[in-house]
């Protein structure tokens, strides 16, 4: 019955249920059947798909900007936000200790599963049911800011490089987790202006979590 509110959920009837159920598999359940090779492939026509989706919206934007667009759109955490909008979590199959570790929560791990999924339907009914998802999921995210969004790390850097600071410095100051699932703590410092502390699901997100929490208090630094 899990496969059955999957389906509900993402609004299609898999032909091949075998595609559904291995999107949904953890590596750490043991078997030979993992959503690995469906997150590769899912990631990739993920990416086709919204860049398609952003060249029809925006028909006057530079390659830059629609970079930009197609980045945040693709981020792991806003992949796996719109996984927790469909529930994912209860129905990946993992295996108890990683579940109790918290697996179905962790936002690697669901936003890995999403891209599964996109890659299954892919395979099991094509583009178009793939597409139908993703615009589906997504909503009106793709034209919820007018301008392109800019990544914290760039937005710091340029920051900093305006006023001819050093650039900003990332540490890792915390790993924690299993190697399958691990989480990071990153540190980034502006010399002599401040600090702040990231947490992801790897170090990328982390610094991009550090980013953006120290934005803020540099913005109100420079108004004083």
């Amino acid at each position: 019955m899990a496969g059955d509110e999957i389906e509900k959920r993402i609004g299609h009837r898999f032909a091949d249920t075998t595609l559904r159920d291995a999107a949904l598999t953890h590596a750490s359940v043991g078997g030979p059947v993992t959503y690995e090779r469906l997150e590769f492939l899912g990631d990739r026509v993920l990416g086709l798909i919204v860049s398609q989706w952003l060249y029809a919206v925006f028909p006057r934007e530079a390659e830059g900007c629609l970079a930009k667009r197609l980045a945040a759109l693709v981020e792991g955490t806003h992949l796996a936000a719109l996984a927790q909008d469909l529930d994912l979590g209860p129905h990946i199959r993992l295996s108890e200790a990683e579940r109790a570790a918290g697996g179905a929560e962790n936002p690697h791990i669901l936003a890995d599963v999403l891209e599964a999924l996109i890659g299954a339907l892919y395979l099991d009914a094509g583009l178009e049911a793939a597409e139908r998802f993703v615009r589906g999921a997504m909503g009106e995210a793709i034209t919820k800011t007018m301008e392109p969004p800019q990544h914290p790390k760039t937005a710091l850097q340029e920051w900093a490089q305006a006023r001819g600071l050093p650039l900003p410095a990332y540490a890792v100051v915390g790993r924690h987790g299993p190697d399958h699932a691990p989480h990071f703590i990153v540190r980034v410092a502006v010399e002599g202006l401040g600090e702040a502390e990231g947490e992801g699901a790897n170090r990328q997100a982390a610094e991009r979590a550090a980013a953006q929490s120290l934005l803020p208090a540099l913005g109100a630094l420079r108004e004083d």
